[in-house]
């Protein structure tokens, strides 16, 4: 069947690259969602009808040994459920709305942890917190994102200094001992010049970062609030990736051994670890849009109408469309050769390893060249169009979203 103008291509060498790329993340988060709903479903499932059998048993003794009906039981149990929402518990917990309590509350607001175990019951907080949770809300994101910069700044720095190091170790001793010469000055200036730090390798300091947070935060609830280890291990997980379920909440016993001393610690390691799962997931994002854009190029079509030819590449958000029609000598892609690529897509064989990670510098080029220029301490430099924007600066997914907003705002 003929498509319109006359070409037979598929829809999705027509559809933009940007759609698809959305249509096939929201594909695959439905699915990823379904398969969690089936693994969760099958683990928790049983154990909850088993509590509801026992809790359903206790009823029936509780009301038979104590000479009550049901329905009076139950309406006792309506009201400790609403006592419980105000915050009061059976066992002896802090107050919830001292000025202790409250700092602790916006702290989880502004975060978007969201716990739970303390919410506000007036009108007047109710109204408060929609306006405190607007302004407060998207300044913690900004300073989230400053971290990051920050973060990977340090990082860039680090793997500089040890990039150094390997090139005058290659130099050998002896040109280490003489004085260099102009000459070789200038080629290990050209070598650094051309280096960049791995995405890989920030993604991989990130993690053990965030792991050795976790593990150090889950030792100190484990002995502070007498939780298994693996639990105060989950707990830093949902609390540091601002899920918040708060099944289990830290710091809400009255008195605590050395109770400042644990209250200060608690709040940095909530602080340190939102920033570092928050980069984490920042990076690991960047990687995931990378995975969509392989699974694009393995999907894509090439065009076989005769006169149609090579289109040009779409706009991207991460290379814009100005970046895309030039290659930038100052970037190494060290992309895969042509030929052989080629060949794997015409035979169909599964891609490599080390093709997929190769094909991936090219492009995370633009991400790359963001660190070096935050190592080398140069910013970057803009286009004549966005020079004097607003919208400029920042590194990963700040970055890569100012450049978007500085190149639509410039369109206009």
């Amino acid at each position: 069947m003929a498509c319109r103008a006359g070409c037979c291509c598929s829809s999705i060498g027509t559809l933009n690259e940007d759609n698809a790329r959305f249509l096939m993340l929201a594909l695959l988060i439905i699915v990823y969602l379904l398969c969690g709903a089936a693994v969760f479903s099958a683990l928790e499932h049983p154990k909850e009808k088993l509590a509801k059998e026992r809790w359903a048993q206790r009823i029936e003794q509780f009301t038979h040994k104590y000479n009550l009906s049901q329905d009076d039981l139950k309406n006792f149990l309506r009201n400790y459920e609403e006592a419980n929402v105000a915050g009061i518990r059976v066992d002896a917990t802090r107050p919830r709305w001292d000025f202790a309590g409250a700092f602790y509350f916006v702290g989880t607001v502004v975060s978007t942890i969201g716990f739970g175990m303390t919410t506000p019951v007036t009108i007047a907080g109710k109204i408060f917190l929609i306006f405190y949770g607007l302004i407060g809300c998207a300044a913690t994101i900004l300073f989230f994102n400053l971290f990051l910069e920050r973060v990977i700044t340090v990082i860039a720095f680090v793997l500089k200094s040890c990039h150094e190091r390997r090139e005058r170790r290659k130099a050998g001793p002896a040109q280490n001992c003489q004085r260099p010469s102009t000459d070789s000055r200038e080629r290990r200036t050209d070598s650094l010049a051309g280096w960049k730090p791995s995405v890989y390798c920030v993604m991989l300091i990130l993690g053990v970062a965030a792991i050795v947070v976790s593990c150090c935060a889950s030792a100190m609830y484990s002995a502070a609030e007498d939780w298994e280890y693996l639990d105060a291990l989950y707990f830093c997980f949902v609390a540091f990736s601002t899920i918040g379920f708060g099944d289990m909440v830290s710091n809400q016993r009255e008195m605590y051994k050395a109770q400042v001393a644990y209250r200060v610690g608690n709040f940095l390691f909530i602080l340190t670890g939102v920033c570092c799962i928050y980069s984490l997931f920042n990076v690991i994002s960047i990687v995931i849009k990378q995975v969509l854009n392989w699974l694009l190029r393995r999907l894509e079509t090439p065009c076989r109408c005769p006169g149609r030819g090579n289109r040009h590449p779409r706009r991207n958000v991460v290379a814009p469309g100005h970046m895309r029609t030039r290659r930038d000598e100052s970037i190494e892609t060290d992309g895969v050769n042509d030929s052989e690529a080629d060949g794997r897509r015409m035979s169909g064989e599964m891609i490599s390893m080390k093709d997929f990670l190769a094909a991936n510098k090219v492009n995370l080029a633009i991400m790359q060249k963001q660190l070096s220029e935050m190592a080398n301490g140069h910013p970057r430099q803009l286009g004549s169009s966005s020079r004097h924007n607003e919208f400029s600066g920042g590194v990963g997914a700040l970055g890569i979203m100012n450049n978007r907003l500085a190149e639509t705002s410039a369109d206009r």
